[in-house]
């Protein structure tokens, strides 16, 4: 099964409401789909998003890596060089993580699809329902409050509640939120606005409610590795590294000094499919569980996240695999049961989702 042709196109979908965070507002989904085609006529498909202020990628720079990576690997016999191929990938450019991750999907739903598995039975999992969170945007905390009672009214259980504005506002925000809805897991992300001191002091005070907060993720900058210890160190609040894992290196210095408790897992990352399992497979290891998150992306790149959740499944708690619910339609065929916070994937070989 030869590489024979790989094409890229453009996936856009307007939000329900906009995507607001202490990094970036977004109005839309504007993602790049990757197909690949093989010389016996089987197409495999990849996603992947622009998120400049996360991965420092855009639409631009996607579609040249793309292009780059496509020159490496046509050609290839995916049956007989897969492993091969996946290691090409990775070392043909540096950074890209996005675009990597978009091949590498589209790689994996082939092979699944040539050996007529589903991906998750492909990578050894069996699981096939889900729970997801939402996500609630940085807004006005009246708003937020709203946009909570809605999503718990829609059937969600768990909410990703989006902070970064003044730790004054926050608490508020946090507190109102928790009041409203107290038998809701609340799950808060300060998307790297606070400093060390301020998380200390937020959450302490948090604490001091006895809220319902699940978790805390990635409240400080990337970097501050020792300032994430010393939060984990001084609340009781499980603290999740998001920004401050991308690769399987980033992960074991975290893990290896327990600066944090919990590891935040993304495809567009980890740079795909392989490298997201080798970190879940490094968490194992440590008796660490993970999240499986998303940047904003869409059916393709989440549902491959999802058969990556089921092959992962002891390591992997908390889902947070949201953006098919957070856009108004979606022109993808899939096997993909939505039913609220319920995903089932489908028996179709690969991902089961196509253009």
């Amino acid at each position: 099964m030869i590489i024979k042709k790989i094409t890229s196109l453009p996936f856009k979908a307007r939000l329900k409401n906009p995507f607001i965070t202490a990094l970036r507002r977004v109005d839309y989904l504007e993602d790049i789909i990757v197909c690949i085609e093989c010389d016996n006529g089987l197409k495999g498909y990849g996603e992947c998003a622009p998120t400049v202020a996360i991965t420092g990628e855009s639409k631009e720079s996607i579609h040249k890596a793309i292009a780059a990576l496509s020159e490496a690997i046509i050609g290839r016999n995916i049956v007989d060089d897969f492993d091969v191929i996946i290691k090409t990938i990775h070392e043909s450019i540096s950074g890209n993580s996005s675009a990597k991750s978009a091949i590498e999907i589209a790689l994996y739903d082939l092979i699944s699809k040539e050996r007529k598995m589903p991906l998750y039975a492909y990578l050894g999992g069996n699981r096939k329902d889900f729970e997801t969170d939402i996500t609630i945007s940085l807004r006005e905390t009246s708003l937020m409050v709203q946009d909570a009672i809605q999503a718990k009214n829609e059937g969600f259980s768990a909410l990703k509640i989006k902070l970064g504005a003044s730790p004054k506002e926050d608490i508020k925000r946090v507190t109102d939120i928790a009041n409203a809805l107290p038998h809701l897991q609340l799950r808060l992300d300060a998307n790297q606005a606070w400093s060390a001191q301020e998380t200390i002091a937020i959450m302490q005070e948090l604490e001091k409610q006895k809220l319902n907060i699940e978790l805390l993720e990635q409240p400080i900058k990337a970097d501050d590795i020792e300032g994430l210890k010393k939060i984990k160190e001084s609340i009781q609040t499980p603290l999740l590294a998001d920004e401050a894992v991308f690769n399987f290196e980033q992960a074991r210095t975290i893990l290896k000094i327990g600066a944090a408790d919990l590891i935040n897992i993304k495809l567009a990352k980890s740079g795909g499919i392989s490298k997201a399992l080798e970190i879940a497979s490094e968490c194992r290891n440590y008796g660490v569980k993970c999240m499986i998150g998303c940047m904003l992306e869409g059916p393709i790149a989440i549902t491959a996240a999802l058969h990556v959740a089921s092959a992962a499944t002891d390591v992997i708690k908390y889902i947070d695999l949201d953006a098919m619910h957070l856009i108004e339609s979606n022109s993808l065929k899939s096997d993909i049961v939505l039913d609220s916070a319920k995903i089932t994937l489908g028996t179709s070989f690969g991902l089961g989702v196509k253009p």
